[in-house]
Order: structure tokens, then sequence, then C-alpha cells
């Protein structure tokens, strides 16, 4: 779990009391530590993971997007909370994303995902369909481009999630000003500024934003 922001005893007791992820899940997790070595901090927790495939089922999404796919454990998360709709993924590595597909074939939900490789910002701009469910773990800098792409191809009442909205914490410090940092607190203040929406910011792993289209 990336409990940065629990007591590690609190941080435990949710781990104790929150389903586990199953063979296939821990297995990508322990293979994605191993090939991607210092960037596998980038894969979203179990916790996390649960509640991805939680909300998928409640909202019942036809079109659910997610960007920022790198090994594929939200995105076999999405997929499986999945109820007759699609999961349209956009990354731009094809070295994390290969690891991405054969997970999903094994997992069962190749086929109602499709992946589109390129920078998100350019192959988002050409994606017509109206969306119901998004999740958005990229690269934070361009998140506020990523937002207004999604945003407008959002349906009312749809939802937007975005991962590590917290950053350690970190955003709470005004003397905190490493690059990444502050590219969370300015889109963390956009998002609170735009009257189309409603927003939940829930304090999971490194920090999730729920976020409703009104």
């Amino acid at each position: 779990m990336k409990a940065y922001l629990l007591d590690p005893a609190v941080a435990r007791y949710v781990i104790e009391h929150t389903t586990r992820p199953d063979p296939l899940l821990e297995r990508l997790a322990e293979e994605t530590a191993e090939v991607a070595a210092s960037n596998a901090g980038m894969q979203i927790s179990p916790d996390q993971g649960r509640f991805l495939t939680m909300i998928t089922k409640l909202a019942q999404p036809r079109v659910a997007v997610e960007v920022g796919t790198f090994t594929g454990y939200s995105s076999i998360c999405i997929a499986r909370g999945l109820t007759g709709g699609r999961l349209h993924c956009f990354d731009v590595s094809e070295e994390w994303t290969s690891v991405a597909r054969r997970y999903w074939a094994e997992a069962g939900v190749a086929d109602r995902v499709t992946l589109t490789l390129g920078p998100a910002l350019e192959t988002l701009a050409a994606f017509e369909e109206t969306i119901d469910l998004a999740f958005l773990d990229a690269d934070k800098v361009n998140y506020p481009g990523y937002y207004e792409l999604l945003m407008e191809r959002l349906r009312p009442g749809g939802l937007l999630l975005a991962d590590n909205t917290l950053r350690r914490g970190w955003v709470a410090d005004p003397a905190h000003d490493e690059d990444t940092t502050v590219d969370i607190r300015q889109f963390n203040d956009l998002v609170m500024e735009d009257p189309r929406v409603t927003v939940v910011m829930l304090p999971v792993a490194d920090g999730l934003t729920m976020i409703m289209k009104n």
C-alpha cells in the first residue's frame, strides 16, 4: 500500500481489513517490481485496485477511459468491474503496455480493452466517444491538459478519478516546491475552481480525487 499519509499501525489495519488482490494481480505487482525497478511506484496500490473495481461496478459505464496504463494493474481492476462496457487505455509506452497486454489476456479481459499508443494529449483529442468513467494516472505536468480533454467528453454525472493528488502530503506544505508537487498543487486548485464539477478528495494511498461533472 502507498500509505504515505497514515500511521504505520493504521496502515496495517487497513491492509488487514481490505479484500486482498487475487494471485494474478499479485504476480503482476511482483513482475512490475522486478522489471520496472525504480518506476514500479507508478503502479497503483491493492486498496486502490479494489476501489476501482467497486466504483466501476457501481457506475456501470458504457465507455471507460484510462490515461496512463503502465503494466496494467489499474486497467485490469477497471475492466473487471465492467458489465458490458469497454475500457479505452491511453499510454505512450510499448514496453510497459506489452506487460499489460499479457495480463489482460490471462485475466480474461482483453476483449473489453482497447489500447491506443501515443502522446495522450494528441490521441485523446481524436477520441470522439462520450465518457462515463475516467481514471487519470499519467505524467503530472500534463494533468491540466488531460483533465480538459476528459471533461469535454465526460457526460453529466460522469466520474473522473485522478491519482496522486496528495503527493505524499507535500501539497499541503507551501515550502515544498519540487516540480511534481507544484504541478499537482496547481492541478488541485484548477479542479476546485472549476464550476462544472463537484469534488471529493480522498486520502487513499497517495491521494485520489473523485470529480463528478455536474
